[in-house]
């Protein structure tokens, strides 16, 4: 069974309420898929960056205690997510992402784990572990750009980059609540395992072009 890993980006899941119209429809494409193993990562959204943004109105919070309130909205979002598949899913939501798993299940649900690194990096090590050759990024962002399209009105947008040309832009540091395309210590993983990762948006119809290996937008990352 073909195995698809896909970052879903907490922007997407709860961009302000919880987006049920694009959960309905996920949870139809990936019913329909049948041949196809799902594992999908949730991030955070906009209740992680809510909690953040209090907590650091009150106090002087340490990175590591931000992280934790990331990695607890995750895992909120995780469940939601796991609970729309039913038996499909397996039971409970991963975290550790060298967990035992039940590979009956067509469907396998994780979240944050640790600090110091978005869920991005939990989907590059579950695609590591069980071979699958990219990861999707689904976000409220379509493509990568040659520049932050908000300051630069004639940044171009890459459909193809070699991840030395995404690390240059992305950088090498992590920080709790970062807004980036794809994780810089996660990208960093993954051009060490030689995945690729796409990087497409939010749309349904685009996301089944991609796992059908035909045309789609967005950015392909780790070919040119």
């Amino acid at each position: 069974m073909d195995t698809a890993v896909i970052s879903l980006g907490g922007s997407i899941i709860v961009p302000g309420e919880i987006d049920a119209v694009f959960l309905r429809r996920f949870r139809e494409m990936v019913l329909k898929l049948e041949q196809r193993r799902f594992f999908i990562i949730c991030g955070g959204g906009s209740i992680c960056r809510k909690y953040q943004g209090i907590a650091r109105e009150i106090a002087e919070v340490s990175k590591a205690d931000l992280d934790w309130i990331g990695i607890r909205a995750t895992r909120l979002n995780a469940e939601l997510v796991r609970s729309m598949f039913g038996n499909l899913a397996h039971p409970g939501v991963i975290h550790d992402p060298q967990a035992p798993i039940d590979m009956d299940r067509r469907v396998i649900v994780g979240a944050g784990f640790q600090p110091g690194s978005s869920t991005d990096l939990r989907a590059v090590e579950l695609a590591r572990r069980f071979g699958a050759h990219q990861v999707v990024n689904m976000s409220n962002i379509e493509y990568v750009y040659s520049a932050d399209p908000k300051k630069a009105p004639d940044a171009k947008k890459l459909t193809r980059m070699s991840w030395p040309e995404f690390r240059s832009l992305a950088g090498d540091e992590w920080d709790p609540g970062l807004n980036m395309p794809f994780d810089p210590i996660a990208s960093r993983e993954a051009e060490a395992a030689g995945l690729k990762v796409a990087i497409i948006g939010n749309d349904i119809p685009n996301l089944e072009r991609l796992l059908k290996g035909e045309p789609f937008r967005g950015t392909m990352i780790g070919e040119t």
